[in-house]
């Protein structure tokens, strides 16, 4: 068994580029919940799909792609507008100065994490599977080490995130959620670049923070008030 460092390349660059994806909303969701169980079930997602690759082989690429992105991105959106809301509720209640209430962990989370881990781990494993006939030794080897890299810069920037202001944390996981979402509805039309997902990203990010700091109905109305007491005078 020869190693092929252009195998080896291929493999190492695709599962880290779709894996680190994945990794991406389980650390923002790790920050918003505080719970290390979505990296569990983000990891269980993408186990999901690897560890049959290498059993069913070419089977994996005749999986219907538009079908499993299209339910994740039902998911995501569905998700994605309930932290919005939550995002706004975060940024009422700094201005009010209330402490922030300890929000349960749903189901919705887990579900999200694992959806994701399974959708980025089913499109590096398209790849993959073209690449284990001409090097199987050097394909594993790549995959292996994607993975160690994105486990490693998971593992470094977890505490990272959890420094990160309530509201300002949920603004960025809506965003994310929302981008994900709308690039793989995309996705089950035509194929798109990852780089998509910046702009997306930047978009979602400037509207949900927009939603999130509008002015509430109570402070325009004392504004107005304000205003026309200001000019009766």
């Amino acid at each position: 068994m020869l190693f092929d460092p252009g195998i080896f390349l291929a493999a190492l660059g695709i599962t880290t580029l779709e894996i680190v994806e994945a990794s991406a909303v389980a650390l923002a969701l790790y920050a918003h919940s505080r719970r290390p169980a979505v990296f569990l079930y983000t990891a269980l997602g993408i186990v999901v799909v690897f560890a049959p690759m290498f059993l069913v082989g070419g089977l994996i690429a005749l999986l219907p792609d538009r079908i499993v992105k299209l339910t994740a991105g039902i998911l995501l959106l569905y998700f994605g507008q309930r932290l919005t809301k939550s995002a706004r509720r975060a940024v009422v209640n700094a201005r009010k100065g209330s402490a922030p209430k300890p929000e349960q962990f749903e189901k919705g989370e887990l579900a999200t994490a694992f959806s994701v881990g399974t959708v980025e781990a089913f499109e590096a494993a398209i790849v993959l599977v073209g690449l284990l006939p001409n090097g199987f030794g050097s394909t594993v080897l790549g995959m292996a080490g994607g993975i160690g890299i994105v486990v490693f810069a998971t593992y470094v920037l977890r505490d990272q995130v959890r420094k990160v202001k309530q509201a300002d944390m949920k603004v960025a996981v809506s965003a994310l959620l929302l981008s994900f979402a709308t690039f793989w509805f995309g996705e089950v039309v035509t194929p798109l670049n990852d780089l998509l997902l910046i702009p997306l990203f930047l978009v979602y990010a400037f509207a949900v923070y927009k939603f999130a700091n509008r002015p509430s109905p109570a402070v325009v109305k004392s504004v107005e008030s304000a205003s026309g007491k200001a000019v009766g005078a």
